[in-house]
């Protein structure tokens, strides 16, 4: 990704050169870097008025309520990771706090979640049980999007949380159709394998 923002960075000083607009564009650059500070202090309070509330959360036990819950189904989604294994708790608590907005929780509990995932995958290629972590992280429900309500009320908005129903709806749907996209191309591989590149 570092060569791709280093091209796209030279791409664009080449075409504002070639255009006659780098005075403009270095003025751009000047007022998106204070934009982006003054973004970033604007919903920072919000931030961290949500992340105490779902630390709080998650040291009186809710996510780890929500685990237990979240359980049965991700025994059908995981079938060859044990349940009562690390990985498995793991993955159960990254998608419990992901399910309450708690990205700085969810996030070590990825990474821990990956790693005992790679204990039990002895090839260079990522398992089922990684690709469908991997998948689920990606199009994963919350439901409270903290993020995106304090950058909602940052613009200005008086009811930053009345998206809640649309988050819900289309990240359930993106959700359900990833996994069945995944589980449909993982059956059809089973019944035929990929050959080896080596024969």
């Amino acid at each position: 990704m570092s060569y791709v923002f280093g091209i796209m960075i030279a791409l664009a000083f080449l075409f504002s050169l070639i255009s006659g607009s780098a005075g403009a564009m270095s003025q751009e650059i000047m007022d998106s870097a204070s934009g982006a500070v003054t973004l970033l202090i604007s919903i920072s309070g919000m931030l961290c008025m949500w992340s105490g509330f779902m630390r709080i959360a998650k040291d009186c036990g809710l996510i780890d309520k929500l685990s237990r819950l979240c359980a049965p189904l991700l025994r059908r989604l995981y079938p060859d990771v044990e349940v009562e294994s690390d990985a498995f708790r793991y993955i159960s608590m990254n998608i419990s706090a992901n399910l309450l907005g708690l990205g700085n929780a969810a996030t070590p509990l990825g990474l821990n979640a990956m790693k005992e995932l790679k204990k039990q995958n002895p090839s260079d290629t990522a398992s089922d049980s990684m690709l469908t972590f991997v998948l689920m992280n990606t199009a994963s429900i919350q439901l409270l999007p903290t993020t995106v309500a304090a950058l909602r009320k940052s613009y200005g908005s008086q009811h930053p949380f009345d998206i809640l129903l649309c988050v819900w709806i289309t990240s359930a749907l993106a959700l359900t159709a990833g996994l069945l996209s995944s589980k449909l191309l993982l059956h059809r591989r089973s019944k035929r394998p990929w050959k080896s590149l080596s024969r």
